[in-house]
């Protein structure tokens, strides 16, 4: 795991991006076409404003996405879906486009299509309560579904409600599709924007270890290709662990 520690989450945004960016334009030299998944909430939107401006042949790229909950409208302010078409698919021209409907019948095509060929990057986002998509603690570290149901934890939803998406803790779904932990492990290479000081427990958790399903992102520091991209505020509790590993970590 590579860490970069920006000063602001627009500068984290733009690194983020950058590379991004740089890895689809690779994949898509190398094979012709990229498959890419996202993350999406309130830490993302930095990442996404600078992603919609890099220079990447859209055309190209094959779209998936992490989590969506069940039950929710596409037309609700906190469905997923309308948060990427808004803020990604609308952008750009992009070649295909898969989503999570937050319904258990769609989750045999979407596993079907996820599964059609290799996943060359992962965009992984982490929660306040240290999950990777909807994994809460304590995740399910075995399954080799890629897209599962799952019952969503009280601090997971009370991060939706403090971030805006719903007025109350009662309006929160209680359960939602989500790509399992191994499937998003499956990813060639992973990009994680954590921006913000309330992730900064989270982080520290996922960085200092120990490796643990009640820490699920703490999985992402065993990915062989992996960056974690923090900013001043989320990055302030993690000090002990650049001690011990010297220049393999940037600070910008």
């Amino acid at each position: 795991m590579n860490i970069i520690i920006a000063p602001s989450p627009e500068i984290l945004g733009e690194q983020a991006a950058c590379r991004a960016a740089e890895t689809l334009n690779r994949v898509i030299s190398e094979k012709g076409a990229a498959r890419v998944l996202f993350s999406t909430g309130a830490s993302q939107f930095e990442m996404f404003k600078a992603l919609v401006k890099q220079n990447v042949d859209w055309k190209r790229v094959t779209m998936f996405h992490l989590d969506e909950y069940c039950g929710l409208p596409e037309d609700h302010p906190a469905s997923f879906r309308k948060y990427l078409r808004e803020r990604f698919i609308s952008q750009v021209p992009i070649g295909a486009v898969y989503l999570v409907d937050g319904s258990s019948g769609g989750i045999e095509a979407l596993n079907a299509a996820i599964t059609a060929a290799p996943i060359d990057l992962g965009m992984i986002g982490v929660g306040e309560n240290g999950h990777i998509a909807f994994n809460d603690p304590p995740a399910d570290f075995e399954t080799e579904a890629p897209y599962i149901i799952v019952t969503l934890d009280e601090k997971c939803k009370r991060q939706q409600v403090r971030e805006g998406w719903f007025a109350t803790i009662d309006d929160v779904p209680k359960t939602a599709v989500t790509m399992s932990v191994k499937h998003i492990m499956k990813c060639a290479e992973i990009i994680s924007c954590v921006p913000y000081a309330v992730k900064a427990e989270a982080v520290a958790a996922m960085v200092n270890g120990p490796l643990t399903n009640m820490v699920p992102a703490s999985i992402l520091m065993t990915h062989p290709n992996a960056t974690l991209y923090l900013d001043k505020e989320s990055s302030a509790k993690i000090k002990d662990f650049f001690s011990h590993r010297g220049t393999e970590d940037t600070e910008i």
